[in-house]
């Protein structure tokens, strides 16, 4: 009776754990049901880090990222890693173009989960590269909830975000006692209604507090007008950024109402970061050239 209990016990529990992973891979589009994932013996699988490349500069990679990059068996990067921070991985090691990019040929994040999971499943020590910070805009967690599915262990390093970056590296400060006490991060989103921003409540905040956007280049006239729509004064300062914190970095600077016209006259192509809000005015005077001196230095 008690072995026939046990049985019993046993396939319920088994029945249980295959519901509750059909309703994970429901979430991330990963199939882990398949003979290779179920049968591989959880002592071989790898691990998987899932980095921040920072915005621009290598130097700006913190130590513990620098050190994983030295010893992966694979990387896995998207378009927003600089160059020079691929630069920073030794050749020995494997590099994944994993790239997603508006309006270019990508590879859809459902393809990007699986081969984060078959590498893990095949052993592999793995970092994958996101530019700025994983936290931020990186769409981590569904790369994360598709690992766990599969038993695969995974870590976050963390990395200088872009406004961060844009900020130290143009003089142009987030907050300022004078105009701005809080920051707002946020995408432009337009096609889905469900999804856009409260356009009303921007335009009115943008008074006291900085609104930073990423991703918003090829929707700035859109981004412009929706705030003018709602009242925002056609007077408020706007800077964009391109390429932040790389040596080919270029600001242009504006009003909600002009900026546009500006960018579109400097044939920015992206990435870029748009900063609406007055701090823009209180940009300080930053020498870059000592952060170029202190690299060239470093390299003799």
């Amino acid at each position: 009776m008690n072995a026939r209990l046990h049985a019993f016990s046993g396939a319920l529990h088994s029945a249980l754990f295959r519901i509750q992973s059909a309703f994970i891979n429901r979430d991330t589009g990963i199939d882990t049901s398949t003979p290779s994932a179920s049968q591989s013996n959880r002592k071989h699988r790898g691990e998987v880090f899932i980095v921040g490349a920072g915005p621009g500069d290598a130097e700006l990679l913190t130590l513990k990222a620098h050190r994983l990059l030295q010893t992966a068996d694979v990387v896995m990067f998207d378009w927003l890693v600089s160059q020079s921070v691929l630069d920073c991985i030794p050749r020995h090691i494997s590099k994944e173009f994993v790239g997603k990019r508006c309006g270019k040929h990508s590879m859809p994040q459902t393809m990007i989960c699986q081969r984060l999971v078959e590498l893990g499943l095949e052993g592999k020590r793995v970092v994958r590269l996101k530019g700025g910070d994983p936290a931020i805009f990186a769409r981590t967690s569904e790369e994360t909830m598709a690992l766990h599915s599969a038993g695969i262990k995974f870590a976050i390093v963390p990395g200088i975000t872009a406004a961060s970056g844009a900020s130290a590296y143009t003089g142009i400060p987030l907050t300022d006692r004078r105009f701005a006490q809080s920051v707002k991060f946020m995408t432009a989103q337009f096609q889905n209604p469900e999804k856009q921003a409260d356009w009303a409540a921007i335009a009115n905040s943008v008074k006291h507090e900085t609104t930073v956007v990423y991703m918003g280049l090829k929707r700035l006239q859109q981004l412009s007008e929706k705030l003018i729509n709602e009242g925002i004064d056609s007077a408020m300062p706007v800077a964009v950024i391109e390429n932040a914190c790389c040596s080919q970095q270029r600001v242009v600077a504006g009003t909600i109402k002009s900026i546009f016209k500006c960018v579109a006259e400097a044939e920015f192509t992206g990435p870029a970061l748009v900063i609406i809000g007055h701090v823009v005015t209180a940009r300080q005077p930053v020498a870059l050239e000592l952060i170029s001196q202190s690299h060239a230095k470093s390299t003799v």
